[in-house]
């Protein structure tokens, strides 16, 4: 007998369902604004159906800083409505999601000169954390001042004669893209929604023809073409909203300017820290992240750069490498090189410019919902924490051009595998919560699958089956990038492991020896561009 789940999240079935079934909206774009939408409005009770050019996550959803926060930096740019929301959301996050979102101390070391903040600059910062905490920050706890010795104690290798002290705050750390599979997977399977990737939006069609309402849309999938009928399309599209638009037939009625944030990722024996730090970077206007990876690994971002080029292809430059490991060795001793580098990624900001400023660091995080009136819904800008409040605003706009009050549920409704944890307190756990005892269900039939998918990394053989049997994993790049973050973690090892996960992954999902062998030499390509990149 078919597995019902594994059924109901499958991408044959779902493109079954997209030529035959008429949808109430068609949602482009399956980042975690894109699955979010879909949850809001599967769970009002419209008929939702999802779509992606690509694998779920795979543009800026998959590359941020991995965070759930308010946002302390916007409270110097006086955005205090904006910190407020994003603290209730964070909450909200913290209650359904408890499998993927875990809370994170964070420390602001205050420097004795220069930087964002030093001592003359240091009650401003208290009194900022005491907003940031009666906006909602501390219902994870309350700030509080360190003294020297406080600050090394979270990252050792700070240099003392920098440091003059420091706070400690609450923020949340989460897998971005386990988040938007979370989502997509709660769509379709608690209330019924579509889901497909690999599935690019070709056009809508227009009742009368352009400037009529949505009838349809025409998809290109695998080489064919798919047409869905559709009352609405909501773009949801980030940094691609423009170009969707014109697909769309509306104008282009905003200026997205990209904005693109690099992380490295190093090991945790080269720099350790006990939580996060929020690290000022001397001689500039901003702060960057040290933060611990579950299992071994340490990150470095963000950057925040005007981005020219191709919108599938951002790259970490060597430019990107040595301002981030200048901004940490010059206020430590790791003395980080590099050849330190195991990992990296960089994401593209879908920021809205909407007034004239020099420094896309400066732009606002606020989101914003365009309607043509006839069909299609437009959501730009935004943030990863504000994601549900930015799709309870869009499906409110649909709503209410469908002439219909439908009340958002999404506020209290708990994403799979909320339910408790599964695997005995393994690193599953944190991965697939209460969906975890099917992982170890595939260990116990085939004891293989217990072993290491890429060597000196956390993650089993069996994620991998599970990524492509329940999780509609599409490509080996799917399984290793995004289902798991080998890539990021270790990309070296990963390579190393790819030919062995090719396989396993190639008789998971019955592959034929010419697309396994397509596949590998897809991603070996990608990650050889990827490390060439850094060296340019």
């Amino acid at each position: 007998m078919p597995d019902p789940v594994a059924t109901a999240f499958c991408r044959d079935r779902s493109l079954e369902r997209l030529a035959t079934e008429r949808f109430d909206l068609l949602i482009v774009g399956g980042g975690v604004t894109g699955a979010g939408i879909a949850l809001d409005a599967a769970s009002r009770g419209l008929a939702v159906a999802l779509v992606d050019k690509a694998d779920l996550a795979a543009g800026t959803s998959s590359k941020s800083s991995k965070l759930v926060h308010g946002g302390l930096r916007y409270l110097q740019q006086g955005e205090f409505g904006l910190v407020y929301e994003a603290l209730a959301e964070r909450q909200r996050l913290l209650r359904n999601a408890p499998q993927l979102v875990v809370p994170l101390s964070f420390v602001v070391p205050i420097l004795r000169s220069g930087g964002v903040i030093d001592r003359r600059l240091a009650r401003a910062l208290g009194l900022g954390l005491w907003q940031y905490d009666l906006s909602g920050g501390a219902r994870l706890g309350w700030h509080r001042r360190l003294d020297v010795d406080g600050v090394l104690a979270r990252l050792p290798q700070l240099r003392r004669d920098e440091i003059a002290s420091g706070y400690l705050y609450w923020d949340a750390w989460v897998d971005d893209a386990r988040l938007a599979l979370a989502l997509a997977r709660t769509a379709a399977l608690e209330h019924g929604a579509v889901v497909a990737t690999y599935a690019r939006l070709a056009g809508v069609g227009r009742e009368g023809g352009p400037g009529g309402r949505v009838t349809d849309a025409v998809l290109k999938v695998d080489g064919r073409t798919i047409e869905v009928a559709c009352d609405g399309v909501v773009n949801a599209c980030g940094v691609w909203a423009e170009e969707v638009q014109g697909l769309t037939g509306v104008a282009d009625t905003f200026d997205i300017r990209p904005a693109k944030g690099v992380h490295l990722t190093v090991p945790a024996e080269r720099l350790s820290p006990d939580g996060a730090l929020l690290i000022p970077v001397k001689g500039d206007k901003r702060s960057i992240f040290v933060l611990p990876w579950p299992g071994g690994r340490t990150y470095i971002g963000t950057t925040d750069t005007d981005f020219v080029g191709d919108l599938d292809e951002p790259f970490c430059t060597a430019d990107d490498v040595a301002y981030l490991l200048a901004a940490v060795n010059a206020l430590t001793d790791a003395d980080l090189v590099p050849g330190d580098v195991t990992g990296s990624w960089a994401g593209l900001r879908p920021l809205v410019a909407t007034a004239e400023t020099e420094r896309t660091a400066d732009l606002s995080r606020r989101h914003i919902v365009q309607s043509d009136g006839l069909g299609v819904v437009t959501v730009t800008g935004g943030k990863l924490t504000t994601y549900r409040r930015m799709a309870q605003d869009t499906v409110d706009v649909v709503c209410e051009l469908r002439g219909e009050r439908r009340r958002c549920r999404t506020k209290k409704l708990p994403l799979r595998g909320a339910g408790g944890a599964g695997s005995g307190g393994s690193h599953l756990d944190g991965r697939f919560g209460g969906e975890a005892s099917v992982v170890l269900d595939l260990v116990e039939a085939d004891p293989s699958l217990g072993e290491p998918l890429v060597p000196g990394l956390s993650y089993l053989r069996a994620e991998a089956v599970y990524a492509v049997c329940h999780e509609m994993a599409t490509t080996l790049d799917d399984v290793l990038s995004r289902r798991t973050r080998a890539r990021i973690e270790d990309r070296a090892a990963t390579l190393d492991a790819a030919p062995e996960v090719a396989a396993l992954v190639a008789e998971a999902a019955g592959w034929s020896d010419e697309r396994q062998d397509t596949e590998l030499a897809a991603f070996q390509a990608s990650v050889e561009a990827e490390m060439a990149a850094e060296s340019r």
